[in-house]
């Protein structure tokens, strides 16, 4: 059978990005639809590949400033010419799951969020500093997109969810359901170390308002345990002035000094609302427990008391409590290991291509 495989866009690299290069390993000769491709701004390895693009990809300066055109988006993705393929396996989180099919054939979508700045846009505004008078002219936009997003997850065949949050998403939002395969995470990369040094919490992430590295920034500097944040981002300047002398900013690191820090930290900790989350996962193939929200991604990777601990409050209060009762814990790092390779590439591969072969004619 003839596969196609389908991406919103190809400007940015992030977790959705990690899911399509494993999709692309799988299924080496599908060619990849796409509304937009920077080549300048995604990895070398990708100039490898075929890659389909939509007329939007010739709009001014859309490379680099991808959302204001948001109302063209489900135009652009309409107008992708899928013929003569058998199955269409979209990796969605935008407008993609809305391309056309030939009558008979299939479209599997993997999940990975129903369309968020759709379904969750006052978060949105908010988190993007929008205007007033910018959020008013939105609303009647939203609502249009709204009803296109609904329309356009009809005509999808099977939903796959990344997590046990976005499957009650898709139902919410648009009343189908779905089976949950956790996203691919290379837990190989990292390990237990025999004598991890434990001197210090971790954080690896970009520096930006959903993430909430502000409960973790004024929770260990009110209790003076030291805090090492990685990453960058535009909440940078202001996380700094809101330190301690017990947390350090080291910026965006190479990888072996991420795994390294990883491997040696008391425990990772993780205040942020994701979908999945990767980063709890390679924690814990690094043997170290997490403090986490308990909420999105999270509920489905951290065993609270065995794998981490949760906090139930996005509050500072709430935080050390979970700080207090983790290092009240005994936590063995083989188990959490054994826990965090549920999530392995090779498990990823081995349930998408079952699910893949369940759903066919």
């Amino acid at each position: 059978m003839k596969i196609a495989l389908a991406h919103d866009w190809l400007n940015q690299t992030g977790g959705a990005e990690n899911v399509l290069e494993v999709l692309v390993k799988m299924f080496p000769d599908a060619p990849v639809f796409t509304t937009i491709y920077a080549p300048d701004l995604m990895p070398p390895a990708y100039r490898a590949w075929d890659i389909r693009t939509s007329w939007l990809n010739r709009a001014p300066g859309i490379h680099a400033h991808h959302q204001p055109y948001l109302p063209l988006y489900p135009a652009a993705v309409r107008s992708l010419d899928t013929r003569g393929y058998d199955i269409i396996l979209s990796n969605k989180s935008g407008f993609i799951h809305g391309l056309r099919k030939s009558p008979g054939r299939q479209h599997l979508c993997y999940c990975l969020a129903p369309t968020r700045y759709v379904w969750n846009y006052q978060n949105y505004a908010a988190r993007e500093r929008l205007t007033r008078l910018t959020d008013l002219a939105l609303w009647p936009v939203i609502k249009i997109l709204q009803r296109w997003d609904y329309q356009a997850a009809q005509q999808v065949d099977h939903f796959c969810a990344i997590s046990t949050d976005i499957q009650q998403r898709i139902k919410k939002y648009y009343h189908r359901d779905s089976i949950v395969i956790p996203p691919p995470v290379d837990t190989d990369r990292f390990q237990p170390v025999s004598r991890p040094k434990e001197d210090y919490y971790f954080i690896v992430s970009r520096l930006i308002p959903y993430k909430r590295i502000d409960l973790a920034v004024k929770a260990f500097s009110r209790m003076g345990k030291r805090l090492i944040i990685a990453g960058e981002g535009r909440d940078g300047p202001a996380l700094k002035a809101l330190a301690g002398p017990s947390v350090t900013f080291t910026g965006r690191l190479p990888w072996d000094e991420v795994v390294d820090l990883m491997a040696n930290c008391k425990a990772f900790v993780f205040p942020g609302y994701e979908d999945f989350g990767i980063t709890p996962v390679e924690a814990q193939a690094a043997g170290r427990p997490v403090i986490a929200y308990a909420a999105g991604g999270a509920l489905d990777t951290v065993i609270d008391g065995e794998t981490g601990v949760y906090f139930y409050q996005q509050t500072t209060d709430s935080l050390t409590e979970a700080v207090r009762r983790l290092e009240a814990t005994s936590f063995d790092p083989a188990r959490i290991r054994r826990h965090a390779e549920r999530f392995s590439a090779p498990r990823f591969q081995r349930e998408l291509l079952a699910w893949i072969a369940s759903r066919l004619p």
